[in-house]
């Protein structure tokens, strides 16, 4: 093995694209040396090589200046003893001529189906929308985290019974403008589907404004600030990753955040939803309230409560829902990437 220390990798001269020259120190088993050669290409070559080194050996890679078949590398006839075919990149005549044909092709059909496609002229419109819903609801979940974050840490357990009191405005808002969310898969302004965003934001409403929010008593309990807290901090790296999305930029290290943070947090929050529900259940049979007493048209009595206990089970179907949906993405994502086979 020889250790190269690149001196100059140059292409030719300002009057003839068909030389390469380059000048290379190594050490070997005889000791340094300097390594040195110089190739005349058949025809012009790009005027910029790219020359990487590696521990094991010197990589230049040259371009051709017009694709097309050459008969061989170099401009003398016979091959130069110390240039050797790598026969896993060897391609004959026909093989090339069908490689370029087939980029060709490419090239066409992609340009036929972009052409198919009508422009929308409200492309633009419809992406800063989308920058702004994402950056609006990134903001507001950002100020509840850091808020109850803060609170926190001066008053420590005495947060958890104000919770709702302090946070509640901010989460009634960012939870209503969350319906958006429906409405922009339901007309196609993003391609998540339908039904995750359904069961994530009418769950979570119901949660808020029914259960903790129609009960006075619920809003002093510990487990509004769990609720609230595991809603925000899957949000603190979902609608950023959304928003640099509709831009065309992807973060590595956020992405890895949106789709694996929801492991432990989607579990979690959906526990501490099914005890709020648990906790508020005998609250409602003792007060009525929302229950269907007589007389009525239809001559049954319905209690609250009950309904409650039938959407505990769907509580936990949601929560099953989300999850396979968001394991998919995560393996497209993150999942290690199918390689094609020529």
């Amino acid at each position: 093995m020889v250790l190269f220390q690149l001196d100059s990798c140059t292409l030719a001269t300002p009057w003839s694209l068909c030389w390469l020259a380059s000048s290379a120190q190594g050490h070997g088993a005889k000791g340094d040396n300097i390594y040195e050669f110089q190739i005349e290409f058949l025809e012009p070559v790009e005027p910029k090589p790219i020359c990487r080194v590696t521990q094991r050996q010197l990589n230049i890679t040259v371009q051709k200046k017009e694709s097309n078949w050459w008969e061989r590398l170099t401009k003398q006839e016979k091959r130069p003893l110390f240039l050797a075919p790598d026969f896993d990149r060897w391609l004959d005549e026909s093989d090339a001529e069908m490689e370029m044909k087939e980029k060709e092709e490419e090239k066409i059909n992609k340009v036929k189906i972009e052409s198919r496609v009508p422009k929308d002229p409200f492309k633009h419109l419809k992406k800063g929308y989308l920058i702004m819903y994402n950056l609006v609801q990134f903001l507001g979940f950002s100020w509840i985290f850091v808020n109850m974050t803060v609170r926190l840490f001066i008053l420590g357990k005495d947060s958890f019974y104000d919770t709702f009191h302090s946070i509640a405005d901010m989460m009634y808002f960012c939870q209503t403008l969350a319906l958006m969310e429906i409405m922009n898969s339901l007309i196609g302004l993003v391609r998540s589907p339908l039904i995750p965003a359904v069961v994530q934001v009418f769950g979570r409403n119901f949660i808020l404004f029914v259960v903790i929010g129609s009960l006075e008593e619920m809003q002093s309990k510990p487990v509004v600030f769990f609720v609230f807290y595991f809603w925000s901090i899957a949000e603190l790296f979902r609608y950023p990753y959304y928003m640099l999305s509709c831009i065309g930029i992807e973060w590595k290290p956020l992405t890895w955040l949106r789709y694996t943070t929801w492991i432990p947090l989607y579990p979690l929050g959906g526990l501490a939803e099914a005890v709020c529900v648990v906790q508020s259940i005998p609250i409602f049979s003792e007060t009525g309230k929302f229950s269907l007493g007589l007389p009525n048209p239809l001559n049954v009595t319905i209690q609250f409560s009950f309904l409650l206990q039938i959407y505990l089970i769907a509580l936990f179907l949601g929560v099953f829902v989300n999850f396979r949906h968001l394991y998919k993405q995560r393996k497209q994502h993150l999942g290690p990437k199918k390689r094609k086979m020529k």
